[in-house]
């Protein structure tokens, strides 16, 4: 293989990056901030295991997770576990990012020590309060207080003001929430704005009376071009294979609904995501459901490059009294192979929709059998490896929080 020009802006940063939440989302989007494209090194289910613990995803699922990060160019398969500046010039990229903490190997050395030597280390802010660890404990414990409380139609403008002025309050809508919002609804560059985030809210529970209120406005650009939508909903918890390989499908439906105009510009259809809250989600799947907030599960939505936009706290009902009150022309409502509800139209939330001639499914897909519930079995099947995982993981922060004390003295 010819390695390419090295460029200081095509950008590495690689990981494990099992999930696809939004922390490592988050990290691809600072990192291709910092440059013009951005080469995603996965590591593979052996080099973690040795270094780290199981995978709970496989390696085929977590590249076409990092493929599907609209901040991504390209996802580079089993990537070394200690970063390689020969792998990186094999890609063209100068520099590597990594968030401001420290990653150790099965030795406790750190894992970018080379290219730190070299100058060749770039630190990004890391994302506080998510991680795979945490969603495996929340596995293993059950825990809900992750859950995020339903905004109601009478304090959602109230909430919205107060983060606004950057008046600090919990839940759904605060300054901190906002901020996230705007960052994960930028285009592909990261940095300009394009995608809308909106919420639906009613006095109380399932309401065939809403309102739609904006979080993020979306590009004005983008709204002209996308005039058209296609509706999707669901609870998108922990956000997998299944869920991307569904919206990649929708897509291609998208894709074939486009039409130029009489004056030769494209009308592009996009897709909206509607997203249901945690209580609804928990209504219909009890125990400690969703095991990621709505908070969580919008932003792992709103870094897919097949999505355009997204409606929080969306009815499990999309009734036509809803989909009128959406801001386009909504040309068709999708679901996936996914069961839903009890038998028969009373148990169906589609059934209104399937009145108007909207609906349509998308067949079955290489990974149908995928969901929430299978996931946590993986975990929870094997309990006692993924206990030792978290015990593990607990002594490499202690010799990681070492490191970086070491790191941060040097500094000074």
């Amino acid at each position: 293989m010819v390695s390419p020009e090295i460029h200081k802006d095509r950008i590495w940063i690689d990981g494990c990056f099992d999930f696809a939440h939004h922390g490592h989302a988050g990290a691809m989007l600072q990192a291709r901030q910092l440059g013009n494209s951005l080469y995603v090194g996965v590591h593979s289910d052996e080099e973690i295991l040795e270094n780290k613990g199981p995978v709970v995803m496989t390696l085929p699922e977590r590249i076409l997770a990092v493929e599907a990060c609209k901040w991504a160019t390209r996802a580079v398969p089993s990537a070394p576990y200690v970063t390689s500046p020969t792998v990186m010039n094999q890609y063209g990229c100068f520099y590597v990012v990594h968030g401001d903490d420290i990653t150790t190997d099965a030795n406790g050395e750190d894992c970018y020590r080379v290219v730190k030597d070299a100058g060749r280390f770039l630190v990004v802010k890391r994302t506080p309060n998510i991680s795979t660890t945490d969603l495996v404990g929340r596995m293993l414990l059950c825990t809900k207080n992750h859950h995020i409380k339903t905004v109601r139609s009478a304090n959602v403008e109230a909430a919205l003001a107060n983060a606004k002025v950057g008046k600090q309050t919990e839940g759904l809508i605060t300054p901190d929430t906002l901020e996230k919002f705007r960052a994960y609804a930028t285009a592909e560059d990261g940095k300009h704005p394009r995608d809308g985030v909106f919420i639906w809210t009613t006095a109380s529970g399932e309401s065939d009376t809403g309102m739609l209120t904006t979080l993020v406005e979306p590009s004005p650009i983008f709204m002209q071009s996308h005039k058209r939508m296609i509706y999707v909903d669901g609870g998108f918890d922990l956000f997998f294979a299944g869920h991307i390989e569904f919206l990649r499908l929708v897509s291609q439906c998208a894709a074939s609904l486009s039409t130029a105009t009489s004056d030769n510009t494209q009308t592009e259809t996009g897709i909206i995501v509607g997203i249901h809250s945690d209580a609804t989600v928990n209504t219909f799947k009890r125990l400690n459901y969703p095991i990621m907030s709505l908070f969580e599960r919008a932003l792992c939505v709103l870094q897919c490059k097949f999505v355009s936009h997204v409606v929080l706290q969306a009815p499990y009902c999309p009734t036509q009294s809803f989909l009128d009150a959406l801001p386009w022309n909504i040309v068709a409502v999708i679901h996936g192979p996914t069961a839903f509800g009890t038998e028969g139209e009373a148990g169906d939330p589609y059934a209104e929709v399937k009145r108007t001639g909207l609906y349509k499914e998308i067949g079955e897909h290489l990974y149908k059998d995928i969901s929430t519930e299978t996931i946590v079995e993986r975990v929870t099947r094997n309990r006692g490896v993924y206990e030792e995982r978290q015990r593990r993981k607990g002594w490499k922060s202690d010799i990681e929080s070492q490191l970086r004390k070491q790191e941060d003295a040097k500094g000074s």
